[in-house]
């Protein structure tokens, strides 16, 4: 477990130290001690404590038997408020629905988060194979199809800082070594309207995906399918794109008609 180093501790604010503990809670450690919650925030004692009250107080943590915690049902109130009222799970639920109908393959619907790809929605296959990618996950932005679908349309001043901090990283992913040829794959992928990739993640998966976006024409994420690979015939990939292609333009026109609405202002309360 690590925990801030000392320039974070230095640089980041309460709110950020406090809202940093719940990064700790996953499907692999649900449950934390109050001691190692004190040792992750790199705070004293007392501050932790206040930090635990807060997010209790608040239904994000919830304790459980032997004196740990864990995150609390308020999770589960603000995930319901998503599904209801999010553009792109609203606006991206029947293109991924009918892609999953018509392919017979998983479909999946992501968006760029804090510099990485969540799964907002996944329409599994009844045969498809444990450990796709689903609803909640997060994924790097340089690899699988999903992922650079999306990083393919970022501004060109996002992507040179992110080819200065994550060089290797791109190198690693086949996106090229130097500056220029990092340019030219993501050019490539703009230019076909789509990503194809094969086992970036999961051995003997086909990840083919497009990319979303809003009114403005900013990419918000990326509308895709998942298979086994030995499923899918080369001839057949091209045809599997289109049809890709034509659910994430419907997506983006169905977002683009739910954005003013979730924008509108709440009226009043009391």
């Amino acid at each position: 477990m690590t925990g801030f180093s000392s320039d974070q501790t230095r640089g980041a604010s309460s709110l950020e130290k406090m809202l940093a503990l719940l990064d700790v809670f996953t499907s692999a450690a649900p449950a934390w001690s109050t001691e190692d919650l004190i040792r992750f925030s790199g705070t004293s004692r007392s501050t932790c404590y206040r930090y635990i009250k807060t997010l209790q107080e608040a239904g994000l943590l919830t304790p459980v038997a032997g004196g740990a915690w864990m995150l609390g049902p308020r999770i589960i109130e603000l995930d319901r408020t998503m599904r209801l009222c999010d553009p792109v799970t609203i606006g991206g639920g029947p293109p991924i629905r009918r892609l999953a109908q018509e392919t017979g393959y998983s479909a999946l619907l992501c968006l760029l988060f804090s510099g990485t790809v969540m799964c907002v929605a996944d329409i599994p296959a009844a045969s498809a194979p444990a450990g796709l990618f689903s609803r909640g996950q997060r994924r790097p932005l340089f690899a699988g199809a999903a992922s650079k679908a999306i990083l393919a349309h970022l501004p060109p001043h996002q992507l040179r800082a992110l080819f200065t901090r994550h060089r290797t990283a791109i190198a690693a992913a086949g996106l090229g070594a130097d500056w220029e040829a990092f340019r030219g794959a993501l050019r490539a992928i703009r230019e076909a309207g789509h990503c194809v990739t094969i086992g970036e993640f999961q051995p003997g998966i086909l990840g083919i995906a497009a990319p979303l976006f809003n009114a403005e024409g900013g990419v918000l994420g990326s509308l895709g399918i998942a298979a086994e690979t030995r499923s899918v015939k080369p001839k057949q990939r091209d045809a599997l794109a289109t049809k890709v292609m034509a659910a994430a333009k419907d997506a983006c026109a169905r977002i683009a008609r739910e954005q003013p609405r979730a924008a509108r202002p709440a009226r009043a309360l009391g």
